[in-house]
């Protein structure tokens, strides 16, 4: 492992191209450097179907003239002096920006907290293939299933490494594993597909290959004969997979970005109630194993554990440097980053569990939908209007009765998180985690 991604090495190269810009006319700079490396199997109906691996290196370097700045990036370092005077010439010719700047050397971070993100275990393109072939093989195995998608295994290892002009110097390095399988059942025009996957950053922690592959099998074959629901109003319930898209539109509502440019509908909901009493959602950087987890930020930054939203109430924004400069606010160590300059994002994000169990979400339903997949993405960041295609299973009496599909749930997502009800479901299997949610009274469009 250490030779396909020698950190030392990285490091050097991002310490050259900063003094390579300091000595060409930068006033601050900063530069990242990333060697990442991959291997995915692909098979379906028992063979094999494509096998790649990847590496490369990527550096950028990002250079400021006065208020002035530009990022330039390249695959091969080659000479830092060349890619220095591009950059530089660049930021002359760029217009200022007053909110651009590196970190503020009191943000940075000073030690790097051990996230145990590092599987010291190297899968082969052979274990990867008996992984996808396992999850595929039970997949098919389930009665009703008529066809396979396909399934694919894959591990990679990739991180960041960020020298700045003003002393910061810190690298991290995190794999991943992962495993999904696509199952069909039936056949002709009634023939249905579901999926199901794993991700996690030790392999040893993916869920068994044949749990996987069971669950796509009678996913894909519970959705048979599907019905349309007439168009009226009713009570959703989306399961856990599901219910992260929901909790991912209040992530892009509350990036400091589309705050600054004033495009989200939740522009001025800072401090206020969002969400339904009891509602806490957290984005944790720390998270061991975390998939998103991260020692440091794109600008050097060891972001804390926010509450985005606590008891209902939404405390913050996502914020970097510049948006945070922007709102008048300080960085709270998420900034996201290839090569190219910083911008907010989140990292793992978790909307705490309810104490409802599902099972009697679903009971105390008259009228409704469980929701299992979420089709298009229609959602209006401005205003908050929400209308999406979905597909899943209809409710009357506290009873599911048949697989539902071809229908629309809609409604305004200020007015859905104020409703929204949290099972105690939750599942980590994504970056963003949830549990099943329910919201009352929304419209659901169908024949």
């Amino acid at each position: 492992m250490t030779d396909v991604l020698d950190q030392s090495t990285l490091e050097a190269a991002a310490h050259r191209l900063v003094e390579a810009a300091r000595k060409t006319g930068a006033d601050k700079a900063d530069a990242v450097a990333v060697r990442g490396v991959s291997l995915s199997v692909g098979v379906r109906l028992g063979e094999v179907e494509d096998s790649e691996r990847a590496e490369g290196d990527d550096f950028g370097l990002r250079v400021f003239v006065g208020r002035r700045h530009a990022t330039v990036s390249a695959n091969a370092l080659g000479d830092p002096t060349a890619l220095a005077e591009r950059a530089v010439a660049m930021a002359k010719a760029a217009p200022e920006d007053p909110w651009a700047d590196l970190i503020e050397e009191a943000l940075l971070a000073r030690s790097f907290a051990d996230l145990d993100l590092v599987d010291p275990s190297t899968p082969d393109a052979a274990e990867l293939t008996a992984r996808a072939l396992a999850c595929e093989d039970a997949a098919r195995a389930v009665a009703g299933v008529s066809n396979s998608g396909g399934a694919s295994a894959s591990w990679s290892l990739g991180g960041l490494v960020l020298v700045t002009s003003h002393g910061f110097s810190g690298a991290w390095l995190r794999t991943g594993h992962s495993l999904s399988v696509s199952a069909l059942a039936g056949s002709g025009t009634g023939m249905q597909r579901d999926w199901d996957a794993s991700s996690k950053i030790f392999g040893g922690d993916l869920d068994p290959a044949e749990a996987i592959g069971r669950r796509a099998g009678e996913r894909a074959v519970a959705r048979l004969n599907p019905r349309q629901v007439d168009t009226g109003t009713a009570t959703v319930i989306w399961e856990p997979r599901a219910a992260t898209g929901l909790v991912g539109h209040l992530v892009g509502a509350i990036n400091g970005a589309a705050i600054a440019r004033k495009t989200s509908f939740l522009k001025d909901s800072l401090g206020k109630p969002v969400f339904a009493p009891g509602i806490t959602i957290v984005d944790d950087p720390r998270r061991p194993r975390g998939l998103s987890s991260r020692p440091f930020d794109g600008e050097g930054v060891a972001g804390p554990v926010l509450n985005l939203v606590e008891d209902g109430v939404l405390t913050t924004w996502l914020l970097d440097g510049a948006t945070g400069r922007e709102l008048g606010m300080t960085s709270n160590g998420r900034a996201s980053r290839g090569t190219g300059s910083p911008s907010p994002g989140s990292t793992n994000v978790t909307l705490l569990a309810g104490t409802a169990r599902r099972e009697d979400l679903i009971a105390s339903i008259d009228r409704g939908l469980l929701v299992t997949d979420m089709i298009g993405s229609g959602v209006n960041g401005i205003t908050g209007d929400y209308s999406r295609g979905a597909s899943g299973f209809w409710i009357e009496k506290g009873q599911i009765l048949y697989p539902v599909s071809e229908i629309t749930v809609a409604g305004n997502l200020k007015d859905m998180y104020a409703r929204l009800v949290a099972a105690d479901d939750l599942e980590y299997r994504f970056s963003i985690a949830s549990p099943s949610l329910m919201i009352e009274g929304l419209t659901i469009a169908g024949r």
